[in-house]
């Protein structure tokens, strides 16, 4: 038996967030020959939650880089924010004038008035792609699942919806490095990101690394016999517990350092190639 953490943006999803039918077949394959099968994002509870049941795939699932592990409608475990770090986090990210949402077990928290942040950012660059591009990703923003849209983040008490990841998008480097330098002050979190533009923030011990170890411990699988698949920053850590990495081929290169095995695109069934040609043989 073997235990096997999947990505999903970037590794299982398609460009039209989908899982295609070759990736599913080979998810099949794997279950069906006794492996565990687990899912692991920075995402939201809610939006794996509806992912997964469009897609008909049911296993044990990781969501908000490791901050939260789910299985069979239990959390198994997770890490929260504290109500003062919270505060802390939201200040400093206030005072950086920065787009960001608040992920909690009672959906995620945004605000519409933070898009223009987003906007304003974008003009900075002259070709037209870019900026294309970039509008999309800011849109993408206010399409997600389980999505709270407020007026204000200050008038919510948090404390009473088990915060477990703060997200920040921004599209000027300078700001994010800055905000990154001052929040790593903070102490008792982690930060990580799914891409160049994000910044990710949650509990210290919240990693996929760490959920990976507690979801193989809680079905007794040595990490010896346990693979990620993966093509972010965010997933160095699972690479670093697993006891083999597969790097998608459009992994970052600072990914695929940290990989046994690199497979194919992951518009090109890569997860699918990677379960088959890797794990099954």
């Amino acid at each position: 038996m073997n235990l096997i953490s999947i990505d999903m943006d970037g590794t299982l999803l398609s460009d039209d967030d989908t899982i295609s039918l070759e990736n599913k077949k080979a998810i099949y394959e794997a279950q069906e020959k006794n492996n565990i099968i687990v899912i692991s994002s920075g995402r939201s509870l809610h939006d794996m939650q509806y992912v997964l049941k469009q897609e008909k795939i049911k296993c044990p699932f990781i969501a908000g880089n490791g901050a939260t592990t789910f299985y069979t409608g239990n959390i198994l475990q997770q890490f929260i924010l504290p109500s003062t770090v919270l505060k802390k986090i939201i200040n400093t990210i206030e005072k950086n004038n920065m787009f960001y949402k608040i992920y909690t077990n009672q959906g995620v928290y945004i605000m519409e008035e933070k898009k223009k942040l987003l906007y304003q950012e974008i003009v900075q660059f002259e070709q037209d792609f870019t900026k294309d591009l970039y509008l999309r990703k800011a849109d993408e923003q206010y399409t997600q699942q389980g999505l709270v849209n407020v007026p204000n983040f200050h008038t919510i008490d948090f404390s009473i919806m088990s915060p477990y990841k703060v997200f920040v998008l921004s599209f000027n480097r300078k700001k994010l490095e800055k905000l990154y330098t001052e929040l790593a002050k903070l102490g008792n979190i982690s930060m990580t990101s799914a891409g160049r533009e994000k910044l990710e923030i949650a509990h210290g011990q919240a990693s996929k690394g760490n959920a990976l170890k507690f979801i193989a411990e809680y079905f007794r699988v040595p990490l010896e016999n346990t693979f990620a698949i993966g093509d972010n920053l965010n997933d160095i850590s699972m690479f670093k517990a697993a006891g083999k990495g597969i790097a998608m081929k459009n992994a970052e290169q600072e990914v695929m350092k940290y990989a046994s095995f690199v497979t194919k695109n992951y518009n090109d069934n890569g997860v699918a190639y990677a379960l088959r040609n890797y794990i099954l043989v």
